[in-house]
């Protein structure tokens, strides 16, 4: 079985480049627009793709924003203190979705 998390692996989107080079481009280009300081900065951004990306579990995401968010002066605690926050919507989905269950529970024959 292939090793999905392996930085080898990030070499085969080179084939999706090569397949649709108009569609890579433009993601590259909103990517690196959407990190610009704007009405939030760059920082902040990076801090929130950190949080994401454990949401999302890409390894490359979590690697590749927390590295970014320490280079734009992003201490450790703020890193931790966004994970923390994913690590809430996480569980706070599960929780709420926890209705889903209770209400079918109620209605199921058994």
């Amino acid at each position: 079985m292939a090793d999905f998390y392996s930085h080898e692996v990030i070499k085969k989107r080179q084939r999706m480049r090569e397949l649709k080079p108009e569609l890579a481009k433009a993601f590259a280009e909103f990517s690196q627009l959407v990190f610009k300081d704007a009405a939030l900065s760059s920082k902040v951004k990076n801090l929130i793709a950190v949080a994401v990306a454990h949401s999302t579990q890409c390894p490359w995401c979590i690697d590749g924003h927390t590295r970014r968010a320490k280079e734009l002066g992003a201490t450790d605690e703020e890193i931790a203190e966004a994970i923390f926050v994913a690590m809430e919507m996480r569980a706070g989905g599960a929780y709420t979705h926890s209705a889903i269950a209770m209400t079918s529970a109620e209605t199921a024959k058994g």
